[in-house]
Formats: structure tokens, C-alpha cells, sequence
């Protein structure tokens, strides 16, 4: 029988210890690159997220001057406010004086109302904690002297007029004391002053957020540049690894098509060799069958027809001695079928003398004898001509698998059937048994399916194997072959034995 090869062997001439440096450095390499990707990102996500912290820190405090400047601003108009009503309230008062008339004095009392008014939001300005301790003094004075201009000029009013007025919507007591030029001179100097004090303190916080905005800029500029620089960097970095990667795997490739070369190669020979030792091993059985029918059987004859003879002779004189060679004879039959049936298995003479179909039923019928097996045959009436290796590789089929059915399946029915066409030779085989496990068609170690395999693809055929259903195993042969009879219609027989 061929030997079996081994195709998972590498062919000589392969470094297979330079295919593994190969491949571990192609492994390096791709860890190298995950790692350098990585540590890339990480340092781009760092850089991004301090500088949207940097960017979020810079605009809450560009928000916080944006309001200290409007809040400045606010009180520099309230100031401004105070000081034309302050200036008006003087107005109605001189008015009053010369004219004397009563919608002046209204007037009057309206705008320091509205004086008063104006001094709350100051005054909670001033007196929550932003102002600074001098900032409220002078304000605290300013108030003071208001509500001291405010009584005097009512006093004067009343003095003035011709009948007492009623000045009670003016919210004071007239006193009856006069504000000096140097007190009005005082009030409106320092409201300048805490005006001025606001807008130096707008213009600052203006003048800071214009700061913070060209810093915060400027940090946004540099943290893109500085990730369009690293992702540059990461960029061609991963070109250049990846420029290695692809002369790697492009040597790995050549290597890989010079493999496959020497495996496809080195298969060939084996297949060869297999045909060879095949037909070898065909031939050997063709003569070794040939000298045990012609050598030995003719030595096994000759000894039965003497013990025959001598039976005869001493049958009547010497019956213990004749009841002995009658086993003898027993025994030379025993042998004589033996040698039949091994000649029959290395070289059998009826596919040889009366051709393949009368071959297949009487090993048909055989096996079925030994396993109490029922025979459904599909298989022409009238026998055909095929070419002799085509012959042998389909009985040594159907030979192996009847002998695998009987051995495993534990089948209580057989089917063979046998169809000739024009061009091809298909051969179907299948029982009704537990049935092949698919695990079992991927093994290697299965010789008598690896020879069926082989033995037909010598001859260009396709062998097909595979689970029934719902149970028992198929097997299906197809095989090219030149019929020189034409093949007759199938008949089907079904035969208990």
C-alpha cells in the first residue's frame, strides 16, 4: 500500500527558523506601532483637554472682567445721574427764587425724590464690599452733604415764598442753615473723583480681558500647532513603519508563493509515487495470487488426492487411521477455500474473467452472506467493458467500503448502484448504519478513506463521502472511463440472504 504523506512537512530548502524571525518581528513591529499610536493619542488627548481647561479658566475670567466693566460703568452713569439731578434740583431752586412760582418748588421736591432714588443702588454698591474703604467714606460724605443741600435749599424755599408751601414730598425737614459754595463745590469734586475711580476700574478690567482674550489666543494657536506637529510626527512615523510592514510582507509573500511552489511540487511527486506503489502493489497482488493458484494450489490438490487414496485403502482395514485422514481431507478443503478467497481478495477472477458488474454482486452477495445484510442493487443486466485500472479502482471501493460497513456501521441494509454514461463511470454505495461522524472525515490517520481517495484520483475521478439522512453513510464514486459495450438499463434487485 502507498504510504501516506505529509503535507504540513516543510519542503527541504526552507529557513524555517527565518519564517519565525520574520514573524516575530512583524509582531514587534505591530506591537512598536499600537504603542507608538497610543502614546501619541494619549499626549493629544492630554494637550487638548489642558488646554480647554486653560481656555475654559481664560474665559471665566474674561466674563468676570467683562462684568467688572460693566458694573463700572453702570455706577460711573449712576454717578453721572446724580450729579445732573443734583445740578437740576439747583435749578428749580433758583427758579423758585426769581419767579415764584409753585410748579418750581413741585419741581423741586420731584428731583430730590428722584435723588434719593438714585442714592440706593449707589449705596449698595458701595456699602456690599466692592468699593474700598475711602471709595465709602466719600460716598457715605457725599450722602451726608446731599441730604444737607437738600434741607437747605427747602429752608430757603420756604423762606422765600410769599405763603407757607407745602415741601412735605420732598422727604426732609427744611433747616434753616445754608449750604456754602465750597460744600456744592465738594460734592460735585468728589462724585468726579468716584467717577473717575470707575472708569480707570472699567477701563481696567477692559484693557484685562483684551489681555486675557490675546493670551487665550495665543494658547489656542499654540496647542493646535502643537498637535499639528505631533500628528504630523505620528503621521509619518506611522508611513515609515508602515512602508517596513509592507516590504516585510511583501518578502513574507514571495517566501509564501515559493512554499506553496515547493509544496505544490513536492505533492506531485507524492501523488505520483502513490499511483506508482499502487499499481506496483496491484501488480505484486496479481502475481502473488497467480503463483498461489497455479504453485499452491496445484501442491494442496495433489496432497488431497492422496489422502483421498489412502482413505480409500485403509477404510475397511484401519478405521481409527481412516477416520484421521478424513480430517486431513477436512482440513486441505479448509485450506483450498482459503487459498480461493485470499486469491479471490488480491486478485479476484471473476472481475477479471466475467468483468466489474458480475464482480460487484457476487461481492455484493458475499458480504451479505457473512453480515445478514439486505441487498438493494442498482446495476446493469448485461456486464460492460471498461478499461482495467478503472475496473480495479472501483471494486477496491466497493471492496473497502463493504468491508468498513461490516466492520462499524452495524447496517442492516446495503445499496450499491452502478451507472455508465457516455463519458463517465458513477459508482454509489450507501448503508443504513450509525452513520460516519464528520469528525471522522477531517482525520488523517483513516487509511482505507485516504486509499479510496487516492486510488480514484488517480485515474481523474472524484470521491465524495458523507453522513446519510437521516442516518448511514453515502459514498459516491465518479470516474472517467471509455465503455466499449453499451451499457443496458438498470434493473433494480432486492434479495434477502
Amino acid at each position: 500500500m502507498p504510504k501516506r504523506s505529509n503535507a504540513s512537512n516543510p519542503p527541504s530548502g526552507t529557513n524555517p527558523r527565518a519564517a519565525a524571525r520574520l514573524s516575530d518581528w512583524m509582531r514587534n513591529r505591530s506591537w512598536a506601532i499600537a504603542m507608538t499610536v497610543a502614546i501619541a493619542m494619549t499626549v493629544a488627548i492630554v494637550i487638548t483637554v489642558g488646554g480647554l481647561v486653560i481656555l475654559e479658566t481664560a474665559r471665566e475670567r474674561i466674563a468676570a472682567e467683562y462684568e467688572t466693566a460693566l458694573e463700572a460703568r453702570d455706577v460711573t452713569v449712576q454717578l453721572s445721574t446724580l450729579a445732573n439731578q443734583l445740578s437740576r434740583l439747583s435749578a428749580y431752586q433758583n427758579d423758585y427764587l426769581l419767579t415764584k412760582h409753585e410748579v418750581s418748588a413741585q419741581g423741586f421736591c420731584a428731583t430730590a425724590v428722584r435723588i434719593r432714588q438714585s442714592e440706593q443702588p449707589l449705596s449698595r454698591f458701595y456699602r456690599g464690599g466692592k468699593a474700598d474703604s475711602a471709595e465709602l467714606a466719600s460716598f457715605t460724605q457725599i450722602v451726608a452733604l446731599i441730604d444737607a443741600r437738600i434741607g437747605a435749599g427747602a429752608a430757603r424755599l420756604q423762606s422765600a415764598a410769599q405763603q407757607p408751601l407745602d415741601l412735605s414730598a420732598c422727604g426732609v425737614t427744611p433747616v434753616a442753615n445754608e449750604t456754602s459754595t465750597a460744600d456744592a463745590t465738594l460734592i460735585d469734586s468728589t462724585l468726579s473723583l468716584l467717577r473717575d475711580n470707575e472708569e480707570r476700574r472699567a477701563q481696567h478690567a477692559l484693557d484685562a480681558s483684551r489681555a486675557d482674550q490675546r493670551i487665550s489666543t495665543l494658547c489656542a494657536a499654540g496647542l493646535s500647532a502643537l498637535n499639528i506637529v505631533l500628528f504630523i510626527l505620528l503621521f509619518r512615523n506611522l508611513g515609515i513603519q508602515i512602508d517596513r510592514q509592507a516590504r516585510v510582507q511583501r518578502q513574507l509573500i514571495t517566501q509564501q508563493e515559493e512554499l506553496d511552489q515547493l509544496v505544490t511540487e513536492r505533492t506531485r511527486q507524492l501523488e505520483a509515487l502513490g499511483w506508482h506503489l499502487q499499481a506496483v502493489s496491484e501488480n505484486e497482488k496479481t502475481q502473488l495470487a497467480r503463483e498461489l493458484h497455479d504453485e499452491l494450489g496445484a501442491i494442496l490438490t495433489a496432497s488431497k488426492m492422496d489422502v483421498a487414496w489412502a482413505r480409500r485403502k485403509l477404510k475397511d482395514s484401519e478405521p481409527d487411521i481412516s477416520e484421521k485422514l478424513k480430517r486431513a481431507l477436512d482440513n486441505l478443503d479448509q485450506g483450498i477455500a482459503l487459498k480461493r478467497r485470499i486469491i479471490e481478495d488480491m486478485r479476484p477472477t471473476v472481475l477479471a474473467n466475467f468483468g466489474l458488474v458480475t464482480a460487484l454482486r457476487t461481492l455484493a452477495d458475499e458480504a451479505a452472506q457473512r453480515n445478514n445484510w439486505t441487498l438493494d442493487l442498482h446495476l446493469p443486466a448485461d456486464d460492460i467493458q471498461l478499461d482495467e485500472q478503472t475496473e480495479i479502482a472501483l471494486f477496491r471501493v466497493a471492496q473497502e467500503s463493504l468491508t468498513n460497513a461490516a466492520k462499524y456501521a452495524r447496517a442492516s441494509k446495503v445499496s450499491i448502484g452502478l451507472q455508465v454514461g457516455d463519458d463517465q463511470v458513477a459508482l454509489h454505495i450507501a448503508d443504513n448504519g450509525v452513520g460516519i461522524m464528520p469528525a471522522d472525515l477531517k482525520r488523517t490517520h483513516t487509511h482505507g478513506l485516504l486509499g479510496m481517495r487516492q486510488r480514484v484520483a488517480a485515474h481523474g475521478g472524484r470521491f465524495d463521502i458523507r453522513r446519510g439522512t437521516p442516518n448511514g453513510t453515502d459514498i459516491h464514486v465518479v470516474m472517467p472511463s471509455v465503455s466499449t459495450a453499451t451499457p443496458s438499463v438498470d434493473l433494480p434487485s432486492a434479495t434477502r440472504l
